[in-house]
């Protein structure tokens, strides 16, 4: 009887470790808190248990009143964020009274400084840490799907010299922790002792940070994210675009670096400024599509996993909100509900053949729509904002299901359509000529599995398999149920393709010869099977890893990290490979690359604890469904002029 009762509490859930929530009234957050005024320039409220160890000042061409800095809050590129560091003995600005959200310009009290790990004082990884926890837990845990008695989960995923690299990979990114007038605020690209050339692999970016606060989060190390949070949303370009040089207004920088320059007129002083990066600098000056998108999943994950709601509901966090998703449901010249962007504007940050309607962003703009619906507090401005909201995640999700699903039924369909259709119930809707269907698809295409194709345009289907898209279309349920199992059939059937001997691949096929040519520029760092052109990328584990676990599959993730271990930590944590099976470390990869350390370090956290993947998972929103299933069983054949129907949740 003892047994069974275990084992239901174990299926409940009661019985599975907890993620530690930090009491933000007793735990002393090691942050400094960047403040930015509203349009109104009224001053904004925070908690007052939220305080500053530093006394710190932001350096703007504006004027500064009484702490409160007036004006324009975002930087522009001839601007800094600059913090001037001193020692203070008490706080002055912030009291019981008075919570108004300010630069605190006083003196502060001691303390104690800030730990290596970035970590509050009250936090112990060794009493929080989620392997720890699963150390302790009594009667039964679940493994595979499967009930296992105490320690065989230690068994599975801790066997012989695993721990050894899982303890190298979490000394490796602990050393990649960028400080920012002593506090964490995020991770560098890379830490190639090797490479003469740093490039801007020292930087701090958004989309390469993401795995690296996941990984942090998991382990109840909560200050590095909520600074890398408030930190980049002082980045954010609140200034609307006046010319082609000028971020567009709510876009989130690429990646931004901390410099320590001497403060004027006093050699000895030295100040940290941070200097963002919004693609002027970058290869090929792209602006990042999908910063924005990325930074609104961390908060999502933050405030689940911390318990710590009230960074979510920051005045500024809201307005940082709402401008980012004004940028991206900005009319624009287009008839489709997915966002139209270039080349090289997300994890593909080379021209790859990619522009238009890439897969990637659509699977990360829809869940950051739903985390940013699920986030935006109820009041009367956000209204509109909601609304057209809803309706486009509605249009998004019938649109992605109906037109971007390729599996052997539909390639059937494609196969005979009919061209030059001109009518509203026309079968081939963007004019699709069968002869592009790829030899390489009609053999590789399973009977039983399929995928979301690489982007959709009139006349064009890039039928190209990219793993982000199709994972995280899986994690956000943009995909439907049937779908995401299809796609991780898909990656079994074809493990040898798609995994080999490191995973993941970021696409597949590689483009070659005068189409690499054509479509690249003839780039030579992206020739066949290396970096973006299918070539490997460890990082990717983490994705496929809570993929597997919303779909209960986790037995592939597991596969997929028992392969990378075999190599990784020896190969030195290489940021790609290369060739078809992934047997070369990539030919300009750097090493020790930091998203290839955390990706393994989530994989492995999340595995020995699968309930934790839910502050990423974004579940089957029943209203939506209903919405989409009206817009299935509706009439297609829609008349010109007719009043569009609108779907308000």
């Amino acid at each position: 009887m003892a047994t069974s009762k275990a084992i239901r509490q174990v299926l409940s859930g009661s019985l599975l470790p907890r993620l530690h929530h930090t009491d933000l009234s007793t735990n002393n957050f090691n942050s400094v808190h960047a403040i930015k005024t509203n349009v109104n320039n009224t001053r904004e409220k925070f908690p007052v248990s939220m305080r500053v160890l530093k006394s710190c000042r932001r350096v703007y061409a504006l004027q500064c009143r009484g702490g409160v800095f007036r004006g324009k809050t975002g930087v522009s590129r001839a601007e800094s964020i600059g913090c001037k560091c001193q020692q203070a003995e008490s706080v002055s600005g912030v009291t019981a009274e008075d919570h108004n959200e300010t630069w605190v310009m006083g003196r502060e009290e001691s303390r104690p400084s800030v730990p290596v790990n970035g970590t509050s004082s009250a936090l112990s990884t060794e009493e929080f840490g989620i392997g720890e926890q699963l150390k302790h837990e009594k009667g039964v845990l679940i493994t595979n799907g499967e009930l296992a008695a105490a320690g065989t989960i230690k068994d599975a995923l801790h066997t012989g010299g695993v721990n050894l690299i899982e303890d190298e990979a979490w000394n490796l990114l602990r050393d990649s922790i960028v400080y920012y007038c002593n506090n964490p605020i995020g991770t560098i690209a890379a830490n190639d002792p090797s490479s003469s050339s740093i490039l801007n692999y020292d930087q701090v970016f958004i989309r390469d940070f993401i795995p690296s606060g996941i990984a942090f989060l998991l382990k109840g190390e909560y200050d590095i994210v909520r600074n890398f949070i408030l930190y980049t949303l002082q980045l954010q370009s609140w200034e609307k675009t006046m010319d082609c040089h000028s971020p567009g207004q709510g876009l989130m920088p690429a990646s931004f670096k901390v410099r320590t320059v001497p403060i004027d007129g006093d050699d000895s002083a030295t100040k940290d400024v941070l200097d963002p990066d919004f693609g002027e600098a970058a290869i090929g000056r792209v602006a990042p599509v999908d910063s924005g998108l990325w930074w609104i999943i961390l908060l999502r994950a933050y405030g689940k996993c911390s318990g710590d709601l009230s960074v979510q509901e920051r005045v500024d966090v809201q307005t940082g909100i709402k401008m980012i998703l004004k940028l991206c449901l900005a009319d624009g010249f287009d008839m489709f509900p997915t966002l139209l962007v270039t080349d090289g504007s997300c994890m593909i940050d080379r021209r790859m053949g990619i522009h238009g309607h890439p897969l990637e962003i659509q699977a990360l703009f829809y869940s950051a729509l739903l985390c940013a619906r699920e986030m935006l507090a109820p009041e009367d401005a956000s209204a509109d904002l909601i609304r057209a909201l809803n309706n486009r995640l509605v249009a998004l999700s019938f649109h992605i299901r109906e037109y971007y699903w390729i599996d052997m039924r539909k390639l059937n369909e494609i196969y005979r359509y009919q061209t030059e259709e001109y009518s509203f119930d026309a079968v081939n809707k963007f004019n699709i000529y069968p002869d592009q269907i790829p030899s390489w698809l009609v053999e590789f295409m399973p009977s039983k599995g399929g995928y979301l194709i690489g982007n959709l345009q009139p006349a064009h289907m890039d039928f190209r398999i990219f793993s982000l898209g199709n994972l995280w279309s899986i994690v956000s349920s943009l995909a439907t149920p049937d779908q995401s199992h299809a796609i991780l059939d898909l990656i079994e059937t074809k493990w040898a393709q798609l995994v080999a001997d490191m995973p993941l691949k970021i696409c597949y096929p590689t483009l070659e010869g005068q189409e690499w040519r054509i479509i690249t520029g003839s780039d030579p760092k992206n020739t066949p099977w290396s970096y973006h052109n299918g070539g490997s990328w460890p990082t990717l584990l983490w994705q496929l890893t809570v993929a597997c676990i919303k779909m209960d599959r986790p037995e592939i993730a597991l596969k997929a990290v028992e392969i990378a271990e075999r190599r990784i930590s020896g190969d030195k944590w290489p940021e790609y490979y290369d060739t078809k099976a992934a047997r070369f470390i990539g030919k300009q990869a750097r090493l020790y690359q930091t998203w290839s350390i955390a990706g393994y370090l989530v994989a492995k956290l999340l595995l020995a604890n699968p309930s934790a993947a839910k502050i990423l998972i974004n579940e089957e929103d029943s209203e939506l469904t209903n919405a989409f299933s009206c817009m299935i069983s509706g009439n297609p054949r829609r008349k010109r002029g007719q009043k569009r129907r609108s779907f308000i949740i």
